[in-house]
Parts: C-alpha cells; sequence; structure tokens
C-alpha cells in the first residue's frame, strides 16, 4: 500500500475531509449566540394582593430593625456591664456583651435581608443586554444612563411604595444610633481634670514633700547629685494622708500625671531664669510625662542635659525650661516649683502651671 492510500494522507482526515475544509467550515457557522432566556413574570408582577404582601414583609424587617436598634441602645443603657449569665450552648457570658451583639446583628441582617427582598420580589428583574462600549461615554451614552437611572428608580418603587420607602430611611437612620452610644464608653468628658495633677493640693501653707519612686523615702536636695536623674511621686497630702502607693486603685491614672522627673543642675549652667527660679539650688523638677503622645522619659544625657523620649525620640534641654529641640513633641515639658521645707525635705508649694502630657482640644494652655 503506498503511502496516498493511508487514512490522513495529504491532510485528509479518517471521514474524508480535510484540515482545511473543517477550519472553513467552522468560520462560515459560528456559534449562534444564545441570547438570554425567556423572561418569565414573577408571582409579585401579576398579583397585587402578592406585592403588597412582599411589601409589608420587607416594611416588617426594616421596622424590626428599628426596634433591634432601639433594644441596642436600652441594653446598654440598662444592663449592668458586670452581670454574667449562663447562655445555651455558649456558657457563662457577658450579658451586655450577648444583648449589644445579638440587638445589633439583629438591626443589620433585617436591613439587609429587607433590601435583597425587595430586590427579588419588587424591583424590576428583566435583564437587557448592552454592548461594550469605550470607557469614555459620548453625550448620547451619558443620557441613556440618566434615562435607565430614572427608570430603574421608578421600576423600585421607592417614590411609590411609601411604606417601604419611609421604614427604610427609618431603620438606615437609627442603626448609627448604635455607634454614637458606644462613644460613652469613652468616659464622661474630662472637663478641667486634665488641667490638674496630684500636686493640685500643693501650696505654700501645705507643700508636698517629693517621695522617691524606687525607696518611696522623701528626699532632700543633697540626696540628688549633678548629672544624676531621678523619679519622683506625691508624698502625703489631704487627700491622700499616705502618698500616692502602688495599690492604689487609681494609682496607673495618677501616676500619668504626676511623674516627675528631677535633675540637678549647676545653677550657672541653667539658661532659662524662669526654671532656675521655679528649682531649688539647681534640683529641677520636670513632668516624666513626653508632651507628644505621653510616653513617660527616662533618658538623660548629663553633658548636654538633654532628656530623649524612647518612643519617638523627642529631645527636650532641661537646661533652657525643657524646650524642645527635637522630635515631634509640641511644647516643653511643664516644671513642677519645688523648694525645701522645715525639715530639708524638697516639697511642691503648687501644681504645674501648664496641664502635662500632650495636648488636647480643651486645652486652657
Amino acid at each position: 500500500m503506498s503511502d496516498d492510500k493511508l487514512p490522513g494522507a495529504h491532510g485528509a482526515t479518517e471521514d474524508g475531509l480535510s484540515h482545511a475544509s473543517g477550519e472553513a467550515a467552522v468560520a462560515d457557522n459560528p456559534f449562534a449566540d444564545p441570547g438570554l432566556p425567556a423572561h418569565h413574570p414573577r408571582r409579585t408582577d401579576i398579583d397585587e394582593r402578592a406585592a403588597k404582601r412582599a411589601e409589608r414583609q420587607v416594611s416588617l424587617l426594616f421596622v424590626t430593625s428599628m426596634l433591634a436598634t432601639v433594644g441596642f441602645i436600652a441594653s446598654y443603657v440598662a444592663i449592668d456591664p458586670d452581670k454574667i449569665v449562663y447562655i445555651f450552648p455558649l456558657g457563662h457570658i457577658s450579658a451586655l456583651n450577648f444583648a449589644l451583639g445579638m440587638t445589633l446583628g439583629v438591626a443589620l441582617f433585617c436591613i439587609g435581608a429587607g433590601a435583597v427582598h425587595w430586590a427579588r420580589t419588587l424591583m424590576s428583574d428583566v435583564e437587557m443586554p448592552a454592548e461594550r462600549h469605550a470607557i469614555e461615554a459620548d453625550d448620547e451614552v451619558r443620557a441613556d444612563v440618566i434615562e435607565q437611572f430614572k427608570t430603574g428608580a421608578a421600576e423600585s418603587g421607592f417614590g411609590r411604595r411609601k411604606m417601604i420607602r419611609n421604614t427604610l430611611i427609618g431603620s438606615m437612620a437609627l442603626v448609627p444610633l448604635s455607634g454614637v452610644v458606644l462613644l460613652r464608653d469613652l468616659g464622661p468628658l474630662p472637663e478641667t481634670k486634665l488641667d490638674h495633677t496630684g500636686w493640685d493640693e500643693a501650696t505654700p501653707a501645705a507643700p508636698i514633700r517629693l517621695v522617691n519612686m524606687n525607696t518611696n523615702e522623701p528626699m532632700k536636695p543633697e540626696d540628688i547629685t549633678v548629672g544624676s536623674l531621678t523619679f519622683a511621686k506625691p508624698g502625703p497630702s489631704p487627700l491622700r494622708p499616705e502618698g500616692l502607693q502602688d495599690h492604689d486603685v487609681d494609682f496607673q491614672e495618677a501616676i500619668a500625671k504626676d511623674a516627675l522627673m528631677l535633675i540637678r543642675i549647676e545653677p550657672a549652667d541653667i539658661k532659662d531664669d524662669k526654671s532656675r527660679d521655679l528649682g531649688f539650688e539647681g534640683v529641677l523638677a520636670y513632668s516624666k510625662i513626653c508632651t507628644h503622645v505621653g510616653c513617660p522619659i527616662s533618658l538623660y544625657e548629663q553633658q548636654t542635659h538633654h532628656a530623649l523620649c524612647p518612643c519617638h525620640q523627642s529631645t527636650f534641654d532641661l537646661s533652657d525650661g525643657a524646650r524642645v529641640i527635637f522630635g515631634p513633641a509640641g511644647h516643653p515639658l511643664p516644671q513642677l516649683k519645688i523648694t525645701t521645707d522645715a525639715s530639708g525635705y524638697l516639697v511642691a508649694t503648687q501644681d504645674f502651671a501648664v496641664p502635662v502630657g500632650p495636648s488636647f482640644w480643651e486645652r486652657s494652655a
């Protein structure tokens, strides 16, 4: 048998058609566009009673969302944060957390479910094919889009079905109140609390002693050597007869404002006269709280008299009123006026002249 008799020889296939003729057949007879399936009307499209029923169902979901939001707010106000309840299968959990989670979840779910039910039962479901076009639309396309938007808005029934529209607006307006109520957790407004520290009770007639943070003992000027860095806190006062103690319930809150940084500089090396007058024989008392974001300052360079905040490298010149010489801090460290009492111990006779720590919108100075 010769090669020209073999199946497939000279491009022929087993059914006798060549590859070329097969490709031509496909090119001449491409697959037909199947188009969109036939549109079948929904029950709500042909039965107004069914449409009204669907409208009531959607409105009920939106009203449920509104009630759940009200329940969220009521739970937040009424339930004790420390109350624990047993709920199967979760076990013992916070009653407040459970109530807040359930009510907020129901509020958001009902808005979503209502919107989906509305779209599937009452809004138009007629599909319309559109050819792809250039990204930039011409005037005719823009006009067509606007017209389609108006048509869609009309077909959605948003203007005609007032019950759905009003309940949707109501539920959407109430849900954000959940977030507003949660702002209560930030606590009451500080009012003037940030303007005062534990040194506020100090007066020339009733000064407050400076107590070493490590030894819990009052300090004398000779306890602080030139070039050293010592940390202090308030001693006994009328409101705190034992002074600020580590075991106090509000210790962390108080020390965040009261902590002092004590250094001793040769009086001749102090550049700022006001700062020199606030100190005692070269002993200067500055707030330990950085004026950038409130980090505790703990690094001191005795040759330059610079204090460095370890968080963001704000640098303060303690020999020049603790002015900022580098970094993001916005203002100098507040300085506490100190002197000695009859026993020779270092004492404060007044509070800081300006609020300690970072700036805040209610800051008075």
